[in-house]
C-alpha cells in the first residue's frame, strides 16, 4: 500500500481515537452527575449513560486507537528515518501520555459500569482538558516539525485553559449567587456541581 494511503488512514484514526477520548469524559461526567438526581430518574439515566459509554468506548474508541496505531507502526516501518528526527521523538513521547491517558479512562469507565464513583464532576472536567493539551501538542510537532517550537503551541493552550477555567469558577461563583427560578427548581435535586 502506499505510503500517502497508509498516511491518510492513521489521520483519519487519530480523530476518531480524539472524538472518542474527548467524548468519553462527557458521559463520565454526565454519570456522575447523575447520581445526585432522584428516582426513577437516577436509575434511567445512569443505565442510559453506561450503555452510551460502552458503546462509544468499545465501537469507536478502543477500534480507532489500534487502528491509529496499527498505521503509525506501519509509517515508522516505511520510513525509519522518523526516528532520527527530535520533533517525532517528542511526538511520540505524548502518545505514550495518550496511551496513559486512555488507559486512566478504561479505569474510570469500568468504575462507572459498576456504578463505583470515584471522581467529582468538576475533577472529571478538569481531567478531560488533557486530551487537549496533547491534541495541541501533537499538532503542533507535526506541523513545524520541531522539537523546540511546539513549546509556544502548547504554552497558548495551557494559558487558554487556565483563563478557561477561572472564567468557569468565576461563572459559577455568579450563578450560586443568583436564583435563576425559585418556583419551579428544587434545589435538594440539583447535582453538587449546580449548587
Amino acid at each position: 500500500m502506499d505510503f500517502l494511503y497508509v498516511k491518510a488512514l492513521h489521520i483519519i484514526f487519530v480523530i476518531t481515537w480524539f472524538a472518542g477520548l474527548f467524548y468519553i469524559p462527557r458521559l463520565f461526567i454526565y454519570q456522575t452527575e447523575a447520581e445526585n438526581k432522584l428516582e426513577p430518574a437516577k436509575s434511567i439515566l445512569q443505565t442510559q449513560y453506561k450503555l452510551m459509554s460502552k458503546r462509544l468506548w468499545y465501537i469507536i474508541t478502543w477500534p480507532s486507537a489500534i487502528l491509529a496505531s496499527i498505521f503509525a507502526f506501519w509509517m515508522l516501518v516505511k520510513n525509519p528515518y522518523y526516528l532520527s528526527e527530535s520533533w517525532m521523538l517528542v511526538k511520540l513521547a505524548f502518545v505514550l501520555a495518550l496511551y496513559f491517558y486512555h488507559g486512566f479512562c478504561q479505569n474510570i469507565f469500568n468504575k462507572l459500569q459498576k456504578n463505583k464513583i470515584k471522581y467529582s464532576a468538576f475533577q472529571l472536567r478538569m481531567f478531560n482538558e488533557i486530551t487537549t493539551i496533547i491534541l495541541f501538542a501533537v499538532v503542533f510537532l507535526v506541523t513545524v516539525k520541531s522539537a523546540i517550537n511546539w513549546i509556544w503551541g502548547v504554552v497558548g493552550i495551557l494559558l487558554f485553559g487556565v483563563l478557561l477555567m477561572l472564567a468557569i469558577k468565576l461563572y459559577k461563583r455568579i450563578r450560586s449567587k443568583k436564583s435563576w427560578d425559585n418556583s419551579t427548581t428544587n434545589t435538594n435535586q440539583l447535582p453538587n456541581e449546580e449548587k
